[in-house]
């Protein structure tokens, strides 16, 4: 139902990673977040992404257990997610995708992200 390549990254996209987040975001990231996100193109997203669907980074899987209210319109319209891998006990922030808890998997220019039902 989704798929994207990371094509860039900002010089502070590790900063999160202690805490199991990463954060996505269209060409038209803010100054502000550039530094913080994965760059990615806008690709639509066909349905929407709800508790059960699988989140996949490089072939590996993970369950969507919370998917905050402003999550699937900014993914949409901005590429703009912030992933969280803290399981069901994590704070969804409304356009946050909350993943099981699981260790946050490499990422680099050329990784796939894809939603999956």
């Amino acid at each position: 139902m989704y798929q994207v390549t990371i094509k860039g990254k900002g010089a502070m996209v590790d900063a999160f990673r202690e805490e199991g987040i990463f954060v996505t975001f269209g060409d038209n990231a803010p100054d502000t977040l550039k530094d913080f996100c994965y760059s990615i193109d806008v690709n639509p997203v066909d349905g929407e992404v709800t508790p059960g669907c699988k989140l996949v980074i490089d072939g590996k899987e993970f369950k969507i257990v919370k998917v905050g209210e402003v999550a699937n319109e900014n993914l949409k319209n901005l590429g703009h997610v912030t992933y969280n891998f803290g399981g069901e006990d994590a704070e969804c922030l409304p356009g946050t995708i909350c993943m099981e808890k699981a260790e946050l998997p490499a990422l680099d220019i050329g990784s796939t992200i894809a939603i999956v039902k």
